[in-house]
């Protein structure tokens, strides 16, 4: 489960933050998951309400949007959200493409106090 070593750095950035702009308390924690980054977003959010006691986090609010594939065809040049994992474009049927979004997780936003 590699959620939880995502969730430890996540808490450490987070303190990180909290610090760097005087904050004693973070409330909440927004994330972005995109579909094909890897990442449970279920088992994210159990890691990190099992890791966040004692920490700045400990009564934060985890939030989790999830992130579409956005691609852009190579082909047709059209930007488009795959609505399932298929690799190709919906509009030319091309796989000739680029992954815009979708990929990666980023933390988006936190409240601190």
């Amino acid at each position: 489960m590699h959620e939880y070593s995502i969730v430890q750095s996540l808490l450490d950035s987070c303190e990180e933050n909290a610090i760097a702009n005087n904050a004693s308390k973070v409330h909440q924690v927004v994330v972005k998951i995109g579909v094909m980054s890897g990442v449970e977003p279920e088992l994210l959010r159990t890691a990190f309400d099992t890791f966040k006691e004692k920490t700045m986090c400990e009564d934060a609010e985890f939030i989790i949007n999830m992130q579409n594939v956005l691609i852009k065809c190579k082909t047709c040049h059209k930007e488009s959200i795959l609505e399932k994992l298929e690799y190709c474009c919906p509009a030319c049927k091309s796989i000739e493409l680029d992954i815009i979004d979708g990929e990666d997780m980023y933390l988006m936003q936190l409240e601190l106090d």
